[in-house]
């Protein structure tokens, strides 16, 4: 993923598709993100990039009292995120670009997440401080991120199965690892206008496949979302089939007990708008 044209159109639409594989995914992270989102005091929250909107119907579920926003630029994702948060009072989502958007709520916004919808700014400096600006005095920052490609353990194994392995992208473009590099990260936000910046490193693994074919739901689920989907895809006849099969067996070594997951890295970000 690289912008916001990757989030909309036949891609989006199969993110929002694999939306329980995706948050499966992430099912060792989202505890530890959800449990430093609450370690913040707040009445009312914005989830920045929300996708299928599982961080924010799970604040809104445990807060009803607190009004809870989630935005994002894939039409798609929000018809799967409304419908996960029907019955939610104080839940609703909004269509748009965060980097731009103003966002209304009373009581005023006091508190910004997101499970990894942050890497994708096209002015990351711009954006941030736009985001400070719609909220109040005081409101913190909490996010999860990849740390840097070649720390996730899960990319480069994968990757391995491809006839020639991708070369890493730009740093300082937007991408799934734009915010890998701490310094980076810290400059952009202090750039911004944010202070008390802390990085909370996170070893978790990856969960791809479950069930009886654990390793074949793994095969699917990277065919279709992920940094080896759209290379498999370019491929046709024995290149592709070979290429299948080196995956397969990739994935079989990181196979017990009906489980197919491999090792990420990630840092949990809080920072603070000065009050």
């Amino acid at each position: 993923m690289t912008d916001h044209r990757d989030w909309t159109g036949k891609v989006g639409s199969i993110w929002a598709q694999e939306w329980r594989r995706t948050d499966r995914s992430f099912r060792e992270l989202t505890p530890i993100l959800l449990g430093a989102i609450e370690g913040q005091s707040f009445s009312s929250v914005v989830d920045i990039g929300c996708g299928a909107g599982e961080i924010a119907c799970a604040l809104a579920a445990d807060h009803p009292e607190v009004p809870v926003t989630g935005v994002d630029i894939a039409p798609e994702l929000l018809d799967v995120a409304r419908e996960r948060g029907e019955g939610l009072a104080n839940l609703r989502f909004v269509l748009g670009d965060a980097a731009a958007i103003e966002i209304e709520s009373s009581p005023p916004v006091d508190l910004l997440v997101s499970r990894h919808g942050v890497m994708f700014f096209k002015d990351p400096v711009a954006a941030f401080g736009h985001l400070r600006g719609q909220v109040a005095p005081g409101s913190a920052l909490v996010f999860s991120c990849f740390r840097e490609r070649t720390e996730n353990f899960w990319v480069e194994e994968t990757l391995s199965a491809l006839p020639v392995m991708p070369p890493a992208a730009d740093p300082n473009e937007p991408g799934p690892f734009a915010f890998g590099d701490r310094s980076r990260v810290e400059t952009i936000l202090s750039t911004s206008g944010w202070t008390d910046i802390a990085f909370h490193p996170i070893d978790y693994r990856m969960t791809f496949g479950e069930g009886e074919d654990a390793v074949g739901d793994a095969r699917d689920y990277l065919t279709r979302v992920g940094p080896t989907a759209t290379p498999i895809a370019q491929l046709e006849g024995p290149e592709r089939a070979a290429t299948l099969d080196r995956l397969t067996d990739i994935l079989v070594k990181h196979a017990a007990q009906g489980n197919v997951s491999l090792p990420a890295a990630a840092w949990i970000v809080i920072a603070q708008s000065p009050g």
